[in-house]
């Protein structure tokens, strides 16, 4: 019986096995070293377990889930390089074990390398699948340039922050999905089904990730907990706080937002109680759950036996109750 654990182990072998080029090895080092990094492998997940909704052999999908895997791989390796950032999972980032302009290079044959492991779709399905691969490329790259704008402005408003994630994140995961559908055989009704849910599902899962960074607990979260409070992202739960809070807590949230020097824990400490106070935390969890709600009726909408699609919903439910 396929389990998402089965697929997940199927992914990771094709992946230690997927060859990106040797020579120069300063070039194709870092690729190798990234994708080792891990992760949770959810995307290429979402193409298998889509695909398995319309065939059960799923061969042909692999190579087109681990591309959608290393287009991932490859925004995170430019995306740290803009953020400075000095850790991912754990390791040093790709820009600082090598430096940024390998990074870049290496960032950028990633990409073409996406695009090879694309190439062997059926000829009847590769236009459609490049063009709208082509598409979520691109909302991506909007979706980074818009963060990196918001981090100059103050007045972020909510509809201009779900857009944002929405592009980011979310449409990565819409396409995943979809691509799954397309190569399992499934009509265009169908994959717009599957490309709705998974648009819907990326909204809520980064909106979860806002929520744990602050509520999460430090054991099972993986990363510091309140990083966003201490960095002054403009997270979901700070452009509602702000939006909210009036007199003296809008004072006071705005001192801590504006303090060069200050006590790490102390300060997340102080948002949160903020938080707390204007019921951010409850407001957000209704926010999740109606995005994740979106995206399940998407999939149950599909006209596809249950059995067929119980896999899948299984996993989305498990992103929901997710804790790290």
């Amino acid at each position: 019986m396929t389990t998402t654990e089965n697929l997940l182990q199927t992914l990771q072998t094709e992946i230690e096995q997927t060859s990106y080029g040797s020579s120069p090895a300063e070039l194709y080092e870092p690729i190798r070293y990234i994708m080792a990094l891990g992760g949770k492998r959810f995307r290429p997940l979402l193409t298998l377990l889509a695909a398995s909704i319309y065939t059960d052999d799923l061969k042909n999908a692999l190579k087109p889930a681990i591309a959608v895997e290393v287009f991932h791989n490859f925004t995170l390796m430019h995306d740290d390089i803009m953020d400075k950032a000095p850790l991912r999972r754990g390791k040093p980032t790709v820009h600082e074990k090598w430096n940024a302009n390998t990074a870049i290079l290496s960032g950028d044959v990633m990409l073409i390398r996406a695009y090879d492991l694309l190439i062997d779709i059926k000829k009847e399905d590769l236009r459609n699948v490049l063009i709208r691969f082509n598409k979520t490329a691109s909302e991506v790259c909007e979706g980074q340039q818009l963060d990196m704008n918001f981090e100059t402005r103050r007045n972020v408003t909510e509809e201009e922050y779900i857009d944002m994630i929405r592009l980011k994140t979310s449409v990565l995961l819409g396409f995943a999905l979809e691509l799954g559908g397309i190569i399992g055989g499934a009509d265009t009704n169908a994959t717009q089904l599957l490309y709705e849910a998974g648009e819907s599902m990326g909204i809520g899962f980064q909106l979860k990730d806002d929520l744990l960074d602050v509520y999460g607990d430090p054991a099972k979260f993986g990363k510091q907990v309140g990083g966003d409070i201490i960095a002054n992202k403009k997270t979901f739960l700070l452009i509602e706080a702000l939006s909210k809070a009036e007199g003296n807590i809008a004072a006071e949230l705005n001192q801590w937002l504006s303090a060069e020097t200050f006590d790490k824990e102390e300060k997340v400490n102080a948002v949160r109680g903020i938080y707390d106070t204007l019921g951010i935390r409850a407001l957000t969890e209704e926010k999740i759950n109606s995005y994740f709600s979106k995206g399940i009726d998407c999939l149950e909408r599909l006209p596809v036996p249950f059995e067929r699609k119980k896999l899948l919903l299984e996993f989305v439910h498990q992103l929901v109750e997710r804790e790290q």
